[in-house]
């Protein structure tokens, strides 16, 4: 079983790059961080679990930057986005920019992407929220597509060339709760699923089966993401044919950081 860690990176928590070398030290395979544009300040949109909004959800360092420092920082960690908004995005210049940190660090990026719950946020992209999914879908498919081919073509841009390549297409994990449409998504165009938390997995299994061999697609790879990991949990979670988990850590300095990470570090094998 390997284990990555996410924690959402911010002006006020441990540096990222400082976070991903401990990381490395101790045996983590990977880290990934979330994304969030701006939250507005007036909002209909409650946050999910109907507690207050946490603190860091205004303060969420740029992914791909904050990425770049992790990557710069290791040798051989992976280095993720937990999750990339893609909806909100250009997808030319994202591309571009994810292509560039794969190739600076030598094929480590794995893309995890969302499709967003606060509306108003979305909104401010020009995106209405009931188009979300939709516009992910195209999104990702262009960046796929500029990843890919030497010429490239999508919904929204003629023919052309953009280099760099990655040194190979990155992974694509969709996050987001189970179902048809998600799943649908996953078996089109993902290489996997991301279920936060990793409740209701072994239930879910069967549809994501049946999604991927109706698109004549290998089984998706699924990657519990911001669980709280125990020896019990992921040893469940390996039963159920699971290689790898992806561990919560709070968005702290590092006195409240690497107690947890050590913590979680004896879980390695």
């Amino acid at each position: 079983m390997r284990l990555g860690v996410t924690m959402f990176a911010t002006d006020l928590a441990m540096p990222v790059q400082e976070l991903a070398r401990a990381a490395e030290e101790r045996g983590f395979s990977s880290l990934y961080v979330p994304e969030h544009t701006h939250i507005p300040v007036a909002r209909r949109t409650p946050y999910p679990g109907g507690t207050s909004l946490p603190e860091e959800y205004k303060r969420t360092l740029d992914p791909l930057v904050a990425l770049s420092f992790a990557a710069a920082a290791t040798s051989s960690l992976r280095v993720g986005t937990g999750i990339l908004l893609a909806a909100q995005r250009d997808p030319i210049v994202t591309a571009k920019a994810l292509a560039t940190l794969d190739l600076l660090s030598g094929g480590r990026l794995v893309v995890g992407v969302g499709f967003g719950w606060n509306v108003e946020e979305i909104e401010h992209h020009g995106v209405p929220y009931g188009r979300r999914r939709e516009v992910a879908r195209r999104n990702v498919l262009a960046m796929q597509a500029l990843w890919r081919d030497e010429v490239a073509s999508f919904e929204g841009f003629a023919p052309s060339w953009s280099w760099p390549k990655p040194v190979a297409v990155p992974p694509v994990y969709l996050g987001g709760a189970a179902g048809p449409k998600l799943f649908a998504q996953v078996a089109e165009y993902a290489e996997g699923w991301m279920p936060i938390g990793g409740r209701g997995i072994k239930d879910a299994l069967p549809a994501l089966r049946e999604a991927c061999e109706k698109a004549e697609r290998p089984m998706a790879k699924v990657i519990p993401f911001g669980t709280l990991p125990t020896r019990e949990k992921l040893d469940y979670y390996a039963s159920l044919g699971i290689t790898e988990t992806v561990a919560n850590l709070p968005s702290g300095p590092a006195d409240v950081v690497l107690p947890i990470l050590d913590q979680y570090a004896g879980l390695l094998p």
